[in-house]
């Protein structure tokens, strides 16, 4: 499918709101990754698995799917001794997906997942900023020649990091989405305020098709989140893939409290605070997913919700502001989206 120059807006104009799919690594730990084992490295593996996860949130109503690649910059694959696999990989993850969209019978974007590379840009770092770029480039051209839509730059820390993400997208020739995990005491860890999303990469190219929150603590947090970009910028498209509620350690597994219903409710308070592109991250299965796109389907208008009624229906933040003490939120394999 050949890109265009804004493949969200026809299916925005048409539903409103779009429902993005679930958790990769979750869904995939569940069908038998290892801790410690790349993703990326099933799409030759295991690419039947892959494919039953995209299919599957397809199933359960997803109108985007994100492809296996959030790990696929060489500076992630170097520590799975794939670095020299960059293209090719990514150009994979992007066709598994693509072959899934195309046969659901509806309209799904196939959006490219580009992560963070893990790597602290200068001067806090060792990695420049054209090296950045250079990294993003070389994996947003193999999920462009896979099929992909967008550049989806996803679970960000660092502004740097996203200008040099976008800047590569710009260059391969693929629109581009970006969001930030805000999950230091309500910001990212490298400071970055919700309410500032919008200006990070806004002067790059035609600048992003959307902007928003990934990841992070719970639902609570990352609504609490959204209020604060959809107050920045009313007009701006707001995306939030939120965990399914909140993660915790049992034993040596991670368990994640958000029930179907609960994420329900955290997807009909995502649309009342602005977002227009909901889905789903850690923790968030096809079950739940189903349930998001129920609620979503029979959505009915309610006011702009206040940070007290997503308290009172989603539960207790966790680490919103500086002047509370975080709660340490366990990561899959440290940093793995979903």
């Amino acid at each position: 499918m050949t890109a265009t120059a804004n493949p969200l807006q026809e299916l925005l104009a048409e539903k409103g709101v779009l429902l993005a799919d679930g958790a990769t690594g979750t869904n995939l730990f569940a069908m038998g990754l290892e801790a410690g084992e790349a993703p990326e490295l099933w799409l030759e593996s295991q690419p039947e698995k892959i494919v039953k996860l995209h299919q599957d949130f397809v199933d359960a109503g997803a109108d985007i799917i994100l492809t296996n690649s959030f790990g696929g910059t060489r500076h992630r694959l170097k520590l799975h001794h794939a670095a020299d696999r960059v293209f090719e990989l990514n150009k994979k993850a992007a066709q598994i997906a693509r072959e899934v969209a195309d046969k659901a019978g509806r309209r799904v974007i196939v959006a490219g997942s580009v992560g963070p590379t893990g790597e602290l840009l200068q001067p806090l770092g060792a990695l420049t900023y054209d090296e950045a770029v250079a990294a993003f480039a070389e994996q947003i051209e193999g999920l462009k020649a896979g099929g992909a839509e967008i550049a989806w730059i996803e679970t960000m820390s660092a502004p740097e990091e996203i200008r040099a993400a976008a800047e590569a997208a710009v260059k391969v020739g693929l629109p581009y989405i970006y969001t930030g995990s805000f999950d230091t005491a309500g910001k990212t860890m490298m400071g970055l305020a919700p309410k500032d999303i919008h200006g990070v990469a806004g002067d790059i190219g035609s600048g992003p098709l959307a902007v928003g929150a990934n990841c992070g603590v719970g639902a609570s947090d990352i609504l609490a989140s959204l209020l604060d970009m959809t107050e920045a910028d009313s007009a701006a498209t707001v995306i939030v893939k939120g965990n399914c509620g909140i993660p915790e350690f049992r034993g040596s597994e991670i368990h994640y409290s958000g029930t179907p219903p609960l994420m329900a409710t955290y997807a009909r308070l995502a649309r009342d605070a602005g977002a227009k592109i909901i889905g789903g991250c850690c923790g968030t299965s096809c079950s739940h997913l189903a349930a998001m796109r129920e609620a979503l389907d029979t959505y009915t208008p309610s006011p702009r919700p206040t940070l007290a009624e997503i308290v009172e229906k989603i539960g207790p933040l966790r680490n919103k502001t500086a002047n509370e003490t975080p709660a340490a939120a366990p990561r899959e394999r440290g940093r793995r989206r979903g």
